[in-house]
């Protein structure tokens, strides 16, 4: 049975949370990604997520200057961290609960990745050979 640690990404953007939501953008726009893993400043503060949609929804349709805006200020957290020995079916169900489309896989206290709905679709679920 596959688990989250099966097919999570590893590569794992990231930006501090004091970083300005611009660079944010700059970041997502050169790596071509949707969202970002916010770094904890310490280990009590729980990573936090930013993604496409919090900078489009709460920046750029109120008018605000993504330069003037940071990245703690939008930022979801805590996020959901799912365990990376989670079944596929646990770690859908999780995000179906939550309404999210990715979190972080976090094993006592460490960053391992980031699973997103994608993941899932694309690695998550095997489809048997055609037959001819």
């Amino acid at each position: 049975m596959l688990t989250v640690a099966d097919i999570m990404t590893h590569a794992v953007a990231t930006i501090a949370s004091g970083a300005t939501v611009a660079d944010a953008i700059e970041l997502m726009q050169q790596q071509y990604i949707r969202a970002l893993l916010v770094e904890h400043r310490t280990q009590d503060m729980p990573f936090g997520m930013v993604t496409e949609r919090d900078i489009v929804y709460t920046v750029v349709a109120r008018g605000h200057a993504p330069e003037n805006v940071l990245v703690q200020d939008i930022m979801r957290q805590p996020c959901i961290a799912l365990d990376p020995d989670m079944t596929i079916q646990e770690a859908s169900q999780v995000l179906s609960d939550t309404g999210l489309q990715r979190a972080p896989v976090v094993q006592a206290g460490k960053l391992l990745g980031v699973i997103s709905v994608t993941d899932i679709l694309m690695r998550g679920m095997p489809v048997p050979a055609l037959r001819r």
